[in-house]
């Protein structure tokens, strides 16, 4: 893709919105299903496949309609990169790192541990190397991607009892998603692949002993706080997630260029809309988790200091293992180190003085 191309089809798709293209007046109707790996509930999440579908709709005048189904309906939230592939449905969206077990590079697509955070995400994506080479990789699956919203920072999870010292990590059960579940492994604790809509029932039934899903916002409409009390922060393991629209290339191959225009715009929208939603909605849903007494407690050092080791250990080896890793990661990590670079002296500073200032 070439930079900033994104920006010139989104002004495409606003000429084409404004009815001023005859040409997708005459185009044939394309219907498409989406399959998301996400429940209906999940308005954020869920609602950028909704909003993405909503904006090709009416670019299009009609012509061009993406029904979006909910994870489970078509098939498993988790089988979503199968269908794609196999063409079954003509898109998804999901979050790329629930399929590091097909190869550890899909995360680096969505978050990995001690990575970017969500601005340093889309710029490594739009403006640096991250399309190129993620979609270089993604074509092993017949996968044309998109960058479909990103959470921003998440928390680190709910906890029946809070972890003081690295020695809790000992043993614990822990829904967490994507390549976190190789770290956490290391440090002793039991990582567990369980779809967003059922991670209440493993909590309050004790199967697991701890959770992460997002944030506030979703993580009250889940109602984890009923059943946990314990809310950890950070979620080192997510400074900036991604989500992805995948496209079978197929598919895509065959729309004409009106059409792969309004996909690139409504992607763009989708992917901005939903960080906005997030940092809008998470305050006020913060206070009624504390209102609802629960307890908010950082990350202890010494469990940050030790997966941030157990990261860069696993990231060595999996630049021996795997190609496809190490050719994607050693431009990620190049650009990371500058991104932290330049946000020490802005971002990082400002955000300390404002979040100290008696407001």
């Amino acid at each position: 893709m070439q930079r900033r191309s994104f920006v010139r089809h989104a002004g495409l798709a606003g000429v084409l919105a404004a009815g001023a293209a005859p040409a997708v007046q005459a185009q044939a109707a394309v219907r498409w299903r989406l399959a998301s790996s996400f429940p209906k509930t999940l308005d954020t999440i869920f609602g950028a496949a909704e909003a993405f579908s909503r904006l090709v709709h009416d670019m299009s005048g009609g012509k061009f309609q993406i029904s979006v189904h909910a994870g489970g309906e078509l098939m498993p939230p988790f089988g979503v990169v199968d269908g794609v592939k196999s063409g079954a449905v003509e898109m998804a969206h999901t979050a790329p790192y629930y399929f590091v077990g097909k190869d550890e590079t899909f995360a680096i697509g969505s978050a990995i541990p001690f990575g970017l955070n969500s601005r340093q995400m889309s710029a490594w994506m739009y403006e640096g190397n991250g399309m190129k080479l993620m979609r270089e990789f993604y074509a092993q699956y017949n996968i044309v991607n998109f960058p479909g919203g990103n959470t921003g920072a998440q928390m680190g999870g709910w906890y029946k009892k809070p972890l003081k010292t690295l020695a809790d990590m000992k043993g614990l059960k822990m829904r967490i998603g994507g390549f976190a579940g190789k770290v956490i492994e290391r440090l002793g604790a039991v990582p567990q692949a369980i779809p967003g809509g059922e991670i209440y029932q493993a909590l309050e039934k004790g199967t697991i002993d701890a959770a992460e899903w997002v944030g506030p916002y979703d993580d009250l409409k889940l109602g984890f706080y009923k059943v946990v009390s314990y809310y950890h922060y950070p979620a080192w393991w997510e400074g900036g997630p991604q989500l992805d629209f995948f496209i079978n290339s197929a598919a895509y191959g065959k729309l004409g260029a009106d059409h792969k225009a309004m996909i690139e715009a409504a992607a763009a929208f989708a992917h901005n809309e939903m960080q906005a939603r997030y940092d809008a909605r998470n305050p006020q849903a913060l206070k009624q988790l504390v209102a609802s007494r629960t307890k908010l407690v950082p990350m202890p050092k010494d469990v940050m200091d030790a997966a941030f080791k157990a990261s860069m250990d696993i990231y060595a080896e999996l630049n021996q293992s795997n190609p496809n890793w190490r050719k994607v990661y050693a431009d990620y990590a190049k650009f990371r180190a500058d991104q932290n670079l330049w946000f020490r002296f802005t971002e990082a500073r400002f955000d300390s003085y404002m979040q100290n200032a008696k407001l």
